[in-house]
């Protein structure tokens, strides 16, 4: 149509006044006459590294990392630690066309929930959260106990047993309390609070005595609602993806010496996003040093 001409000046009609009278935008007509030779990409600059020696770098931080499961941001993360400064969306970009995602699972609709608020407090020592899983030996099923810190997210204490008892269910607690509040003794972790569920262990008469006797406020989870305790919810999904499911382990002792040698590992070296992604105990570092410098 632009190359007809006009019957009353004689000129074709051009490609603006078409594009004008048709209102559509020429950029439309420029694509659709020369369709681009590969896929269209993002624009701006590709970065230091090609897409391959970007890949070949993920890989490697992949391989080297002691989790599992660990997803692309956390990946930009140690990147950058490493040296290599890249977009986060193009490391994403990366890790879907060579399929190294992290599997995630597809959650379903929910009505409304008992628990809008955050449990994540401001300072670490504040509120921890505890709760158990499961998993099978040589010797047989074995309880595993785990205690978080929800500020720092950090693993303050781990054990494991063959009986998933009230008095092995405060084994995590007393290992967190000797060793952020120096010893055991009456209220001696006054101002934390614990965070459970509502099994047996937790609610029994033994465990909340145990608790109120270190100067602990008992923090019950709502009634199903896991999301209460979610801090500890997520350490056991790391620690299943990274230990419990991909190692197995002939006696419950053995277990238990990794379940302690996994606590240190993570510790020191999973980065958590929300704290910009540095590890749990450089964190409790960054909050401790005001306090030190001020004594």
């Amino acid at each position: 149509m632009s190359k007809v001409a006009s019957p009353v000046t004689g000129k074709p009609y051009g490609l603006v006044a078409v594009c004008r009278a048709w209102r559509i935008a020429r950029s439309g007509i420029y694509r659709h006459r020369t369709p681009p030779s590969s896929a269209p990409r993002r624009r701006g600059p590709v970065g230091a590294l090609s897409d391959a020696a970007l890949a070949a770098a993920i890989n490697a931080v992949l391989a080297a990392s002691p989790f599992h499961g660990e997803g692309h941001r956390k990946v930009w993360a140690r990147l950058r630690y490493a040296g290599i400064r890249t977009s986060l969306r193009r490391v994403l970009r990366l890790m879907r066309e060579h399929d190294l995602l992290a599997p995630g699972r597809v959650g379903s609709p929910r009505g409304p929930r008992s628990h809008d608020g955050t449990i994540v407090p401001d300072t670490i020592d504040t509120m921890w959260g505890t709760d158990l899983t499961a998993t099978f030996t040589g010797e047989g099923p074995a309880a595993v106990f785990i205690a978080v810190d929800h500020c720092s997210a950090e693993c303050v204490g781990i054990h494991a047993h063959a009986r998933a008892t009230r008095f092995e269910a405060l084994e995590p607690i007393r290992q967190g309390v000797r060793r952020y509040f120096g010893g055991f003794a009456a209220n001696v972790a006054h101002g934390l609070a614990v965070r459970h569920d509502h099994g047996s262990q937790y609610m029994s008469y033994h465990f909340q005595r145990e608790i109120a006797f270190l100067g602990i406020e008992s923090s019950p989870a709502f009634v199903r609602a896991p999301e209460g305790n979610g801090c500890a919810e997520r350490f056991i999904r790391t620690l299943k993806e990274n230990l419990l499911w991909v190692q197995h382990f002939q006696t419950i002792e053995e277990l238990r010496q990794a379940l302690l040698a996994f606590r240190d590992t993570y510790n020191a070296t999973w980065l958590i996003e929300r704290h910009g992604f540095i590890s749990p105990a450089e964190f409790r570092q960054r909050q401790l040093q005001p306090a030190a410098e001020a004594a």
